[in-house]
């Protein structure tokens, strides 16, 4: 499918991709359990990694569908998912933003339904899950069809942020916990978790999250002032002149978004 994004809206397509490609850089970095993340993620869609890692995710289900509240066992499929999701994932070589295929995106579907259970079902949410589905919600955001997919999914990926950032309240945690709380609109929490940051960094450290924690404010405000510009324009021309609004990360229109 091809997307209309000629004139003022390609433009604006570029500027929001750019905002929100910009913030993955800080992300990708989670090695969890048995699976390489961060190995897969540049894999180029192995089809045996696919493949095998597939299978994992099958018998992961297989073993939770007779013990459907154990929360391990819950987290067990969300990263399996989540692995099977990063074997099909490519990394665009000009902006390098993850570029999803449909059936890695089905596989990061499913496991943001599987995540939403174990929310309900543990009493110690495990932080470097919650970290690697902060990570999943924001590509799941890059590749959203619409303006409020895309924020419905960076909502997922603040929301699972704070969770991690309250059980392991690292400098790094809690400067990515701002930058999403930025893209979500609430800067007053997302200057709360800048200045927390701060205050565990060392004299080395404070001035580069300084600068990443204005850099990323400032991406914030752009990105609000983008979104009401599409909701407008939506509300003028309706939603289906601005489905995919980052203009087809898989390349479909043939737009360098990453120039």
């Amino acid at each position: 499918m091809l997307f209309d994004i000629r004139g003022r809206r390609k433009h604006v397509v570029r500027v929001v991709y750019a905002i929100l490609a910009l913030l993955m850089g800080a992300s990708l970095f989670l090695v969890v359990g048995p699976v390489n993340i961060g190995g897969l993620v540049g894999s180029g869609g192995s089809s045996e990694a696919s493949k095998v890692l597939d299978e994992q995710a099958e018998e992961a289900e297989a073993r939770l569908s007779r013990d459907q509240d154990n929360p391990n066992l819950l987290l067990a499929v969300v990263r399996a998912r989540v692995g099977a999701g990063n074997a099909e994932t490519e990394i665009n070589p000009q902006t390098g933003a993850p570029v999803v295929n449909a059936d890695g995106r089905q596989d990061f579907e499913q496991a943001a339904g599987i995540w939403k259970v174990y929310l309900e079902e543990t009493d110690e949410v495990n932080p470097s899950g919650a970290l690697l589905m902060a990570n999943t919600f924001f590509t799941l955001a890059e590749g959203g069809v619409s303006l409020e997919e895309i924020a419905t999914n960076i909502e997922g990926a603040a929301t699972a942020q704070r969770l991690a950032a309250e059980a392991r309240p690292s400098t790094g945690f809690l400067t990515t916990l701002a930058s999403y709380e930025y893209l979500v609109g609430d800067f007053k929490a997302g200057d709360a978790a800048g200045e927390k940051a701060k205050g565990k960094a060392t004299a080395q450290e404070k001035k580069q999250i300084e600068e990443q924690i204005t850099e990323s404010r400032k991406r914030g405000k752009q990105w609000q002032n983008e979104k009401k510009r599409f909701a407008k324009a939506e509300k003028e021309q309706g939603k289906e002149a601005l489905q995919n609004p980052f203009g087809g990360l898989g390349g479909s229109t043939g737009e360098g978004l990453g120039e």
